[in-house]
């Protein structure tokens, strides 16, 4: 049996499940989207042994004497009656519904104005140094950071910076970090600068994603687990980038305290981390 083909310029990109049923000999597709159409590909059922291929002669599963349900991946079109206009508009709106979810998730990263208290080389790695920091706790945080190729020592001291407290505390060759400074660095990665906050920023203070009264709407942060296991770093950090103002965005949203919006000493269009 055949799915129908349908020229590729239109496709959307979903998911769903496949239905198997020999009971009523048919191959159900059941999509995650609105409004599908129609499979990629052809499915091929081998009358001999019972086993479904696609088109590329990949086995996909198995005509069984009962129901069997399969997840796959699909392309389908908007129907006939859909105007390209609304078609733009479905790819839009999921668009809007994936950085909202990244926003979303990026504002329940504990990220903190902090202030370097004392910072020294370590004693047993040559790239890293430890910093002492508050971060409005009763006592400092210990973080290490990989800034002596970037970072003179003496630019270190009494400094205000930015740090992300909610990542499990690491064994970085013997002491224990507690969190990781937040820097903007070029392409090359030939240049790092540790983020700074605005003037009047205190050490402590909750720094977020958005507009200026989002700050009373902020949800709870997550806790270190919770931010490993959803994997929320990684999937927040390739979307926090500086503008050409050198301004510290997360796509159209700035990155702000109470005081104003957070930057990058010079550099412009690059990556954060």
């Amino acid at each position: 049996m055949n799915a129908m083909g349908i020229g590729a310029a239109n496709w959307l990109k979903g998911s769903g499940t496949l239905l198997l049923s020999c009971r009523t000999n048919s191959i159900t597709a059941i999509a995650s989207r609105s409004r599908p159409s129609y499979c990629s590909s052809s499915l091929l059922h081998h009358k001999n042994n019972n086993t479904i291929f696609s088109t590329n002669c990949h086995k996909i599963g198995h005509w069984n004497n009962h129901n069997t349900k399969l997840c796959f991946n699909f392309y389908y079109t908007a129907p006939s009656n859909v105007s390209a206009t609304e078609k733009d508009s479905l790819l839009e709106e999921d668009e809007e519904t994936k950085l909202r979810k990244i926003k979303d998730a990026a504002n329940t990263l504990d990220i903190r104005v902090g202030r370097i208290l004392k910072a020294w080389r370590h004693e047993e790695a040559d790239s890293l140094y430890v910093e002492e920091v508050d971060v409005g706790e009763a006592e400092p945080r210990i973080i290490c950071s990989g800034l002596v190729k970037y970072v003179p020592l003496d630019h270190l001291q009494e400094r205000n910076v930015i740090v992300l407290a909610n990542l499990k505390p690491r064994n970085m060759r013997g002491v224990k970090s507690n969190g990781m400074l937040m820097a903007a660095s070029d392409a090359s990665h030939e240049n790092v600068e540790l983020l700074e906050p605005p003037e009047g920023s205190v050490p402590g203070e909750r720094i977020w994603f958005g507009s200026a009264d989002e700050k009373e709407n902020l949800p709870e942060v997550a806790t270190p687990n919770q931010v490993a296991k959803k994997k929320i770093w990684e999937l927040v950090q390739p979307h926090l980038k500086t503008d050409g103002a050198c301004a510290a965005t997360l796509g159209m949203h700035s990155m702000r305290t109470s005081t104003g919006v957070v930057v990058s000493g010079s550099l412009k269009d690059a990556t954060i981390s």
